[in-house]
């Protein structure tokens, strides 16, 4: 079918975009700007709403998605049942007593929450409300916590697993555990650049504090202190990623084991949880996984009206209109994704993104799992990057700080680590392609890798 709107070619799309980009823009639910933009083309190009449906919601009885609400919960879980905490305590048992080490804790605390809980929110959730105030004590301003808080929040995407890996992989098709570990490189260089920036920005400030040293017997000593109260929450990822990993549990099997361990371990070993909290976290938790649910069903029914009306076929001809060089068009792509993320959150950024991108992506020769690690770090950083950053703006909240004292020193971040990041992500593949090739051979063979 023709996508010629009043006789102008691509009409519809641009309208279309307009439609779901401007909805967002001002504050209308990501579930009904997306059914806006689904109503735009099925009424405008004649499409029959009764027949698009059944095809969502038969691919809505997928296993796959049920870990997206099994991993919202599990975040909660962790940061009301006491296991965030002992994460935080090791991590600044480790690198706590150097100068800007307490920056180090919030960056690496946020990759090791990230790999249970999978999103950028339940990371700032889970990890601000104690490293900040702890910082702030040590001499760091509150404004450069949060910030860091903020930006380091989106490792929660890239280290497995990720909810978003989870729907960009459900939505394309593409094997989910080759997904996450396609964004275990990203992490990691994102976790080292991090703390490179946090050391040269804190290295001369006179106001903050350094605990004094001690014997390296009595370092030791707090180390194995917060090994051993933190041993039950080290065991969680190692449940989680072993599993997978290992070819024990499905991601969703392992998203259930995971937060049916924190319950326990919360409620029974660390007792920080209360029959209350569960209730309270499981209706809350509940709102967020039926946004995303509602999301997901007009995802679909819009991504095979788009498919129909040859939308993903026409972008990548306009594209191939401005450029066919590949490098240029991976950075076209970038500057759209990085835009996406200023408006939305990794969910609806990632739900929107993809069934657009995907067929341009393999127009070009982009590795589908390779094209997930783009859209990890390319969202992160726009979730951070003002006029609307939502993640930056949750942040502040969880922080207690307006925007304008955390937005200098986040854009230091953003500008020296994460798009760096962004860029080697993109265009050196073997980043985000060398685990997946070395543990899932068979696997990447099957789709090209």
């Amino acid at each position: 079918m023709e996508t010629a709107l009043f006789g102008i070619p691509n009409l519809g799309i641009f309208i279309d975009l307009a439609i779901l980009v401007g909805l967002l823009l001002l504050g209308v639910p990501a579930p009904f700007a997306f059914m806006a933009a689904l109503v735009f083309l099925v009424y405008t190009y004649g499409f029959e709403v009764g027949a698009q449906l059944p095809t969502a919601f038969h691919k809505m009885k997928s296993l796959t998605l049920l870990a997206v609400p099994f991993f919202i919960m599990l975040g909660g879980f962790m940061s009301l049942g006491g296991i965030s905490d002992r994460f935080v305590d090791i991590a600044d048992a480790i690198v706590g007593r150097i100068k800007g080490g307490l920056g180090a804790v919030t960056i690496v605390a946020c990759a090791m929450v990230g790999a249970i809980a999978g999103t950028c929110s339940a990371a700032v959730a889970a990890v601000g409300g104690i490293v900040v105030p702890q910082m702030e004590k040590q001499g760091y301003s509150r404004g450069y916590a949060t910030g860091m808080l903020a930006v380091s929040s989106v490792l929660g995407q890239l280290i497995p697993p990720s909810v978003p890996m989870i729907l960009y992989g459900f939505v394309t098709m593409t094997p989910i555990t080759a997904c996450f570990l396609a964004g275990v490189g990203p992490g990691i260089l994102t976790i080292v650049i991090y703390g490179v920036v946090n050391y040269f920005m804190v290295r001369n400030n006179p106001n903050i504090k350094v605990l004094p040293p001690v014997p390296v017997k009595q370092q030791v000593r707090q180390l194995g202190t917060a090994l051993r109260r933190g041993f039950f929450a080290l065991l969680m990822p190692v449940l989680l990623l072993g599993g997978i990993y290992g070819g024990i549990f499905t991601p969703t099997e392992a998203a259930a084991v995971a937060l049916v361990y924190a319950i326990f371990v919360g409620l029974f070993i660390y007792r920080n949880l209360t029959l209350k909290d569960i209730g309270n976290v499981f209706v809350s938790q509940a709102v967020t996984t039926g946004v995303v649910v509602l999301m997901v069903i007009f995802v679909l029914v819009l991504s095979r009206v788009m498919t129909m009306q040859n939308i993903p076929q026409s972008l990548i001809a306009m594209i191939s209109g401005v450029t066919e060089n590949y490098y240029l068009t991976l950075l076209l792509v970038n500057l759209f994704l990085i835009l996406l993320g200023m408006i939305v959150d990794d969910f609806t950024g990632t739900l929107l993104a993809a069934p657009l991108l995907f067929p341009l992506m393999q127009h070009i020769g982009v590795h589908p799992v390779h094209f997930a690690a783009i859209m990890g770090t390319n969202l992160g950083l726009g979730n951070v990057t003002p006029p609307t950053a939502p993640i930056l703006y949750l942040s502040a909240r969880i922080g207690n700080v307006s925007v304008d004292k955390m937005i200098k020193p986040a854009l230091v971040f953003m500008i020296f680590g994460a798009l760096p990041v962004v860029f080697i992500t993109t265009y050196w593949p073997d980043l985000s392609l060398f685990l997946p090739r070395l543990l899932m051979p068979k696997i990447m063979a099957g789709i090209g890798g």
